[in-house]
């Protein structure tokens, strides 16, 4: 499994679409401004940066996650590296990546900075930024990883398209990768998923969805 490629359709020419679990891999309404409101805002970022933050993600899609985060930790003029670890069973192919990240012009410089070292897995130095990507299945890796986040970013496919990727064992494995008094995100709020997280030990929020999404789902392991 850890080296197959994602397989991709194009909607209107712009969006990725994932064959293999047919959903798109961000929103249709915006999926930058998506990302900054599900995942920087719903983790309380940049306001907790501080030097050695680090940033677990499931699902790490276009890359558009750990971009996003990129350009926040950057603009808050931090100096020192920013950890980012994310799980990926379908890597995108870079060419499709810089496609898919044309999109978004605001993130245009750090997307070219990152392509330009990206070789498609494993670890990346981006100077401000030290991403490692781990490929294959995050049931299998996500066990195996030694680090603790003090953000994690939920950003698998859909859980009705994607059960897999968040189900209470896997709940119970980010509560274990999760620094106390750190947090997680998503923009689901399906109750599995909420429940698996509340019995992995978080503390889990309803809030305000993106767009035309009622809900997303806050944590905090306190």
């Amino acid at each position: 499994m850890a080296d197959q490629q994602a397989r991709l359709s194009w909607r209107d020419d712009v969006v990725p679409v994932s064959d293999q679990f047919d959903d798109p891999y961000f929103s249709l309404q915006g999926g930058l401004a998506e990302t900054e409101f599900v995942f920087l805002a719903g983790n309380d970022l940049p306001q907790r940066f501080v030097p050695g933050f680090q940033i677990a993600e499931l699902g790490f899609g276009t890359g558009l996650g750990m971009l996003t985060a990129w350009k926040a930790w950057e603009e808050a003029g931090m100096t020192t590296p920013l950890q980012f670890t994310s799980f990926e069973a379908f890597p995108m192919l870079p060419a499709d990546m810089a496609k898919a990240l044309a999109a978004f012009p605001a993130i245009t410089p750090w997307a070219e900075r990152f392509l330009q070292l990206w070789k498609g897995t494993g670890r990346c130095d981006l100077g401000t930024l030290q991403l490692n990507v781990v490929i294959g299945d995050a049931r299998v890796s996500l066990p195996e990883w030694t680090g603790q986040a003090d953000a994690w970013f939920l950003d698998g496919f859909s859980p009705a398209k994607n059960p897999e990727l968040w189900q209470a064992d896997l709940m119970q494995q980010v509560a274990r990768h999760t620094k106390q008094g750190g947090s997680a995100a998503t923009y689901t709020a399906a109750g599995f998923v909420r429940r698996g997280l509340e019995e992995a030990g978080f503390e889990v929020t309803r809030v305000p969805g993106f767009g035309r999404k009622r809900h997303m789902t806050k944590a905090k392991m306190v």
